[in-house]
């Protein structure tokens, strides 16, 4: 199988961690095919994970789902994050939940990649755009996680210092576009008039660095945390826009500096 020249041309160090070692190594093996993939193996424990991050340079890892503990699973997605932010994690998954969905994007997963649904040249197009940036979902999974945006109450957009980026009268717009209501609704709840939330959106755009009322949503629910329980503050950086094209079986959506490819739910 050959990948797009733009993909074979990216040097990518991967880490594979997974408990079942049979996998494991098939797995491992087929990466190295690619050329573009150099591929280190571990034990899916966050121990050893922590110990081969150590003892070589990861631009990726990849762990497996061996363990039929979700709430284990994710703790090892929330070590790793904590020790190394900056290596995103990718979980393969063999089945999934809404729980383990939530928790482990929560806990700094940028992929969530079913290998029991999706081909293996699925799975190289996964490593490479979460290498870039970029975040891998299907679209069950997406939706699991604008409810669990929706459910919260209270959100707070920061900035790498922890401070507030919109005026609370911009939170509370945010809060009630994120639920889904249009602009006539939203100036009706807060007794303003509906040019006023336009031109606040507006600026929340700017602020923000995203363009429509999706961008928006989606930027809250991978950038913000809740009041009771707020992760680290993302580091503003220059939005990079890309286009909004569907390519194979899915479709990028940019939010904001993020983008999150979209994968159909079997």
């Amino acid at each position: 199988m050959k990948l797009p020249s733009a993909e074979r041309g990216k040097s990518i160090r991967v880490l594979v961690a997974d408990s079942n070692q049979t996998q494991s190594q098939l797995l491992s093996s087929a990466l190295r095919r690619q050329g573009h993939l150099k591929v280190t193996g571990c034990r899916g424990e966050l121990s050893h994970c922590l110990e081969a991050l150590r003892a070589t340079t990861v631009d990726l890892v990849l762990l497996g789902d061996c363990s039929t503990d979700h709430e284990q699973l994710v703790g090892m997605v929330r070590g790793l994050h904590a020790s190394y932010p900056l290596v995103p994690v990718i979980l393969l998954l063999d089945s999934y939940d809404r729980n383990l969905v939530v928790n482990a994007m929560r806990g700094g997963a940028r992929g969530l990649f079913c290998r029991s649904r999706q081909p293996f040249r699925a799975l190289c197009r996964c490593i490479s755009l979460v290498h870039e940036g970029q975040l891998w979902a299907n679209t069950e999974q997406v939706g699991f996680l604008i409810e669990a945006l929706n459910s919260t109450s209270q959100r707070r957009v920061t900035d790498v210092k922890g401070a507030c980026v919109l005026t609370p009268r911009e939170d509370q717009i945010v809060s009630l576009v994120s639920e889904g209501i249009g602009n006539r609704e939203v100036a009706q709840r807060l007794s303003i008039k509906e040019n006023t939330v336009k031109k606040a959106l507006l600026r929340v755009y700017d602020k923000l660095g995203v363009s429509n009322r999706v961008e928006l949503v989606l930027y809250v629910l991978t950038h913000c945390g809740s009041e009771k329980n707020s992760p680290s503050p993302v580091k503003s950086v220059e939005p990079e826009r890309v286009a909004l094209t569907p390519i194979d079986r899915g479709e990028v959506n940019v939010v904001g500096t993020t983008a999150i490819w979209l994968t159909k739910a079997n």
